[in-house]
């Protein structure tokens, strides 16, 4: 004789059970890419900051660098980081061409932003 009450059966629950686990599973991987991502663009943007700031550092100095190249320690809140400063000459004399590059603390290959620009002791 078959009962008239319906349910699910085990295996029914146990399917069920996996989808919903694979599904967590694949929310919680989209979570930690979208963290890693927030981190890497919150670096950049500090590394931009510190280029315009060494930038804005240079211009205001009102000197001629001689060509060549400035390390020099830039921190941005609790990141630190290394701002390389490279001159070069241009066809006026009274121009200086400069690059600056932003890098981790400690890993000079890897650039983290890069600004170009000009500096002048003129008035």
């Amino acid at each position: 004789m078959r009962s008239s009450e319906s349910g699910f059966t085990l295996i029914e629950v146990l399917v069920a059970l996996a989808i919903v686990a694979v599904a967590l599973a694949a929310s919680v991987r989209a979570i930690g890419v979208i963290a890693q991502n927030n981190a890497a663009l919150r670096t950049k943007s500090l590394a931009l900051v510190a280029a315009e700031n060494q930038m804005a550092e240079l211009r205001l100095a009102r000197l001629m660098p001689s060509p060549g190249r400035q390390v020099n320690a830039c921190r941005q809140g609790r990141l630190l980081m290394q701002c390389e400063s490279i001159f070069t000459n241009s066809d006026n004399t009274n121009i200086r061409q400069v690059t600056v590059r932003v890098h981790p603390d400690g890993v000079p290959t890897e650039t983290l932003a890069q600004i170009n620009g000009f500096l002048t002791a003129l008035p």
